[in-house]
């Protein structure tokens, strides 16, 4: 009788690679929210004064003002709007580039840490964790950077492209530090390997402790945020490094600020689309 041969490396790395692949895509599906296809409740945006008013009364009662709406996995995909379960709003294609990179620094043995600058409910960032998680990467730190309030007013005087932005206005992108610390537990993934930056960045990230880094992620939003991330920590990444910006394609301020910053420190790495949103570099 033929006997089967034991099992070769090739095939348990395979089965390892398998069961990592699947680990993360559960991972990506549930900080999406796309586990679950209910309707998506859509707060409703604070624009005018007469929404504004109305949103905070009905905020002062203890309720929330949404709009209900059928689930789209497409739209979700893409990352278009504002999920009211979702830990993440950037969508499968966002996250996937987030795994591309990570990935690629770990084969390539890039030195350095991960950061995010613009965290809201935490979600890019755990993904990154999860990636380091997945390939059993104990030697690399995972950074996010917030003022878990919501954004700054803009500096219109000192950075013109921000004029007339009225994000800060948002309260739903005002998630505190808790909230996201105990989204981060909720998938085991709240360790020493967790490190959080909390206030504006004009004061967090000039200072921050962080040696190297090989993928910063940011997404900022104003043209001040922006900048502020680029000037404090791309200095900090290492060559074969990358840089992803998530609202260059959406918000003119924030390609200004990617724009501004290449033209002055003459990085001519090509930029690569992500989405219809982001884009990413990788560093020389």
């Amino acid at each position: 009788m033929h006997e089967l041969p034991p099992p070769t490396e090739r095939n348990d790395v395979d089965a390892a690679a398998h069961a990592r692949a699947l680990y993360l895509d559960l991972v990506r599906r549930s900080l999406l929210d796309a586990v679950y296809l209910h309707p998506e409740l859509i707060p409703v945006a604070p624009t005018g004064r007469l929404k504004r008013a109305v949103i905070s009364l009905v905020e002062r009662r203890g309720m929330k003002l949404v709009r209900q709406r059928d689930f789209d996995p497409e739209r979700r995909a893409e990352g278009r709007g504002w999920p009211y379960h979702a830990h993440t709003m950037i969508g499968e294609k966002r996250l996937r580039n987030i795994q591309a990179c990570v990935e690629d620094v770990i084969r390539a043995d890039v030195p350095g840490d991960l950061i995010e600058t613009g965290v809201w409910r935490g979600g890019a960032a755990i993904f990154m964790r999860a990636v380091l998680k997945a390939h059993d990467i104990s030697d690399r730190t995972v950074w996010a950077a917030d003022s878990f309030r919501g954004l700054p007013p803009p500096n219109a005087d000192r950075y013109p492209a921000d004029a007339g932005a009225n994000l800060h206005e948002y309260e739903e992108l005002a998630v505190p530090l808790e909230e996201v610390r105990d989204n981060f537990n909720r998938y085991g993934l709240l360790d020493g390997q967790v490190e959080f930056l909390e206030g504006w960045f004009r004061d967090t990230l000039p200072t921050a402790p962080i040696e190297e880094l090989a993928v910063m992620r940011l997404d900022g939003d104003y043209y001040e945020s922006t900048w502020d991330a680029l000037s404090s920590l791309y200095p900090k990444l290492s060559s074969g490094g990358y840089v992803i910006v998530d609202d260059y394609q959406l918000i003119e301020a924030c390609q200004a600020a990617v724009d501004d910053f290449r033209r002055e420190y003459a990085i001519t790495e090509q930029l690569e689309t992500v989405d219809w949103s982001a884009v990413f570099w990788r560093k020389r």
